[in-house]
């Protein structure tokens, strides 16, 4: 991995759009701090398309797209996306999979937490769970002592028992049914919402994340960035991101917005 410092600077000023993961990425030790906040509010209102990409939930997604300075968010790593139109007052929700099949999912997915919860002792369900439409979320470390690496891959491991898609982020490990993730659902919605196809047009777009969760999106975008805390997952890290920050979550986010907007230095 490269330092941020590297990137470029044509590559900087071809950026026109930032897609990010939030949680210690945006966040800091579980906080938005104000430094964040304002930094993605600099970076919307310099004309960039702004869209977290993010593991939570259905619940929190619907008040991130309509109160958040973004242009749109892709959720529970990638089973919707929603985008809130303010002048037409109008959320669009789409999902991936259909109300009927979304629900009898989660009817698989209390058997699946509860053999989890039974064999993996400290773990417990994610407390967003409920605001949750087609992920299975279990913590590991956000409202729990951390857990070791093994117990946290063994939790992956039970879920892909199960048959189902399985990714660790920072604080959770997140399952589904289906072989979706977060980057088909960007760039699904880049299409639907704003006819970009960016397989053919990747190169104007950036993404920073922090986790193997983001993995898809690491190795897909010859500018993808990572946060200073990446490093901490070590072997974890199957693709890794090209440049890394110098700055952990938060502080990261602002120093690559810094960058982006030629604010550094």
């Amino acid at each position: 991995m490269k330092p941020l410092a590297a990137m470029p600077v044509a590559v900087v000023k071809g950026i026109r759009g930032v897609f990010f993961d939030i949680d210690d990425t945006l966040t800091s030790e579980g906080k938005l701090t104000a430094r964040a906040y304002a930094a993605l509010e600099r970076l919307r209102a310099s004309g960039k398309l702004v869209v977290p990409i993010t593991g939570r939930p259905a619940g929190w997604c619907d008040h991130i797209a309509r109160m958040w300075p973004v242009d749109a968010v892709v959720g529970e790593n990638g089973a919707f996306y929603f985008r809130y139109d303010a002048a037409g007052r109008k959320l669009t929700q789409r999902f991936l999979l259909d109300v009927q099949t979304r629900a009898e999912n989660r009817k698989k997915m209390i058997a699946v937490s509860e053999r989890i919860l039974r064999d993996v002792p400290g773990c417990a369900l994610a407390s967003d769970q409920r605001y949750r439409e087609a992920d299975l979320a279990i913590d590991f470390c956000e409202d729990v002592p951390r857990l070791p690496f093994a117990e946290v891959d063994r939790i992956a491991a039970l879920m892909r028992a199960a048959g189902m898609t399985a990714k660790i982020s920072s604080i959770h490990v997140n399952g589904w049914f289906g072989d979706y993730d977060k980057l088909g659902m960007t760039r699904a919605m880049m299409q639907e919402c704003y006819g970009v196809d960016i397989v053919r047009d990747a190169a104007g777009f950036l993404f920073v994340g922090d986790s193997p969760n983001d993995a898809p999106m690491f190795s897909f975008f010859s500018n993808s960035v990572g946060v200073a805390n990446v490093i901490d997952f070590g072997e974890h890290l199957t693709e890794k991101p090209v440049y890394v920050c110098s700055r952990r979550s938060g502080e990261g986010f602002v120093e690559l917005v810094e960058l982006l907007l030629g604010e550094s230095g």
